[in-house]
């Protein structure tokens, strides 16, 4: 299909949900967590060309949603539990550092592969790794851009490690941090954070 070019650079509204569609079924079979690929990925398959309006990442992430409602939901359900119990274990020992989870396990999108994502709050992030390495944990840096304004945007540094089987991404804020949170890529509000006592909530109040 995607050596048929479809060229008009303003989309039919059934072409932009097909595109939507596609685009959701790449990131919830395929492991894609960029928005962004997901959409080129899906324009190239449906051969779309190139200056398209293509969806919006929150038509995706409704797409997403929808799918993982229709599709075998409990073993959705399933999952995003396991993935938020093991969230609230690793925030137990990040405690000193208020940490914060955000993204699709949080929003309950999370797919077979995504990450467990959370916001921790210190001026050194090296005291942060510390902490982590005690428990026995190996850790890579990592780096990432968050968007904070129009035109701000910030390198935040963290660490990926494994915990109970799970990938998980720690990214260490500034103290400041804690009450300015990066802008959502889904939809350009400041990223939804919860605490641990709310992510308790989330997987029935267990005592993890």
């Amino acid at each position: 299909m995607s050596g048929r070019r479809r060229s008009s650079p303003g989309l039919s509204e059934e072409l932009r949900q097909e595109l939507a569609e596609e685009a959701a079924r790449l990131m919830a079979e395929h492991g894609i967590a960029d928005f962004s690929l997901a959409k080129r990925k899906a324009a190239e398959r449906l051969g779309v060309r190139r200056g398209a309006a293509l969806p919006s990442n929150g038509e995706i992430h409704d797409r997403l949603a929808e799918r993982q409602r229709t599709f075998d939901a409990d073993a959705h359900n399933d999952r995003l539990g396991r993935l938020r119990s093991v969230a609230a274990l690793a925030m137990d020992f990040l405690a000193a550092f208020r940490p914060k989870l955000v993204g699709s396990v949080l929003d309950g999108t999370a797919t077979q592969s995504s990450a467990i994502e959370l916001h921790v709050f210190s001026d050194s992030p090296e005291v942060v790794a510390g902490v982590l390495e005690s428990r026995g944990f190996r850790l890579r840096d990592a780096q990432r851009r968050y968007r904070f304004g129009r035109d701000e945007i910030e390198l935040i540094p963290g660490f990926t490690l494994i915990i109970e089987h799970e990938e998980l991404e720690v990214m260490v804020f500034p103290e400041r941090g804690s009450s300015h949170a990066p802008l959502s890529p889904i939809d350009g509000k400041p990223m939804r954070r919860a605490s641990r006592a709310a992510v308790l909530a989330l997987v029935g109040g267990a005592d993890l």
